[in-house]
């Protein structure tokens, strides 16, 4: 079993040191808001590759960039090729409705089974498209493995860690990123992952065991999950590996609280505003008479055809604002705090090292996006 790696006396631990600029984000966001608006939807291919070329490259570790090389167009591609995998099975359940409510509802069962499993393979076969589209001092990186062997296991302790109910979580994701690693490399130096499960499972049994009631409260439940991201978060980098180059996180329990409250605090006023904008349709529609309406005159005019062309355009536009603040803080702010608490041990190991390793397909990024699973 290898031992923990320390950093040499001669050589000091490296921070990695994020450039990027708040508003320069916001406004590349903003852009592709609007665009994802305009294209309903479709552009949001281009906007995730112009997110992960801003995070990349204005992310440094001794003193040398990260570089994305993926192209909006793969993912587009990859998202297409998806589409002809999933529409079968949702055709299928589609086909069972109309036979029978009864068998709508048993074809629930295996569809989500299916589903949970296909997620799975999507999310290595993902995880692959973006290691290989990382080039860090002009060298990318690669990974191999197969992504039906990863989806069975991650199947299997999906399935244990429900019947422990969240007790074997750690060392499902102990196993899980261990395969990763294993597979994944920085030319010759091989990759490899040390994190234990019973470190993980000492800083988060307590949030185990008051999830259930975090979820009735809500309240507690963004401080909750945010204590458990930094957790998990801080485990797995310092559980990272790339031949004797290490990483070591200092990420407190408290560094995410701000970021996912305030989410939470925009998620709810722009939802509000959409509920308040509906209200004030309503309103406008049934007292135009100047007489006060029934019943049946509101339900009528929440019925109209203008009122529902309002209502759905201010749910897109609500959703598109909703994806412009998840994008903002979920990604690049938790990006920017988890860079500020990490830092690299013995990054000379990296000095002399040959590339190897060939380009993935696309295809688990287009399942990723078909599954609504999609992630920097």
């Amino acid at each position: 079993m290898h031992q923990p790696v320390q950093a040499l006396p001669s050589e000091p631990p490296h921070a990695v040191v994020f450039h990027g600029s708040r508003g320069r984000f916001w406004k590349l966001v903003a852009r592709g808001a609007l665009l994802e608006f305009v294209t309903l939807g479709f552009y949001r291919f281009w906007l995730t590759t112009d997110i992960r070329r801003h995070l990349w490259s204005n992310t440094s570790v001794g003193g040398d960039p990260a570089e994305y090389t993926g192209r909006a167009r793969e993912l587009l591609v990859g998202f297409l090729i998806a589409v002809t995998i999933l529409i079968p099975f949702y055709l299928a359940y589609f086909l069972l409705g109309l036979e029978a409510e009864r068998l709508q509802a048993f074809a629930s069962v295996p569809l989500i089974f299916a589903f949970l499993v296909f997620g799975q393979f999507a999310v290595y076969r993902a995880r692959r498209y973006r290691v290989t589209r990382t080039v860090w001092r002009g060298l990318r990186f690669s990974m191999t493995g197969s992504a039906l062997a990863y989806c069975w296991r991650a199947s299997l302790w999906s399935l244990l860690v429900a019947l422990t109910l969240g007790i074997a979580y750690p060392w499902r994701q102990a196993a899980l990123e261990r395969f990763k690693m294993k597979h994944t490399s920085y030319g010759t130096l091989e990759g490899r992952f040390e994190g234990r499960p019973r470190q993980l499972l000492g800083q988060i049994w307590w949030m185990l065991l008051l999830a259930p009631f975090a979820l009735v409260l809500f309240v507690p439940a963004p401080f909750l999950y945010a204590a458990f991201r930094a957790a998990e978060w801080r485990w797995w980098i310092s559980g990272i590996r790339i031949g004797e180059i290490a990483f070591h996180s200092d990420l407190t329990r408290k560094a995410l609280f701000g970021i996912y409250w305030k989410v939470v605090g925009w998620l709810t006023l722009i939802f509000a505003a959409v509920g308040a904008l509906y209200a004030g349709f309503i309103a406008a529609a049934v007292l135009r008479g100047g007489q006060e309406p029934s019943e049946v005159e509101i339900l009528a005019a929440a019925q109209s055809p203008a009122i529902l062309v309002g209502i759905a355009l201010s749910y897109l536009i609500a959703g598109v604002a909703a994806g412009a603040i998840v994008r903002v803080y979920l990604s690049r702010d938790v990006w920017v705090r988890i860079a500020a608490t990490t830092s690299v041990l013995n990054i000379s190991a990296a000095d002399d090292v040959s590339g190897q390793g060939s380009l993935a397909d696309p295809l688990g990024e287009g399942l990723i996006d078909g599954f609504d699973m999609g992630g920097i």
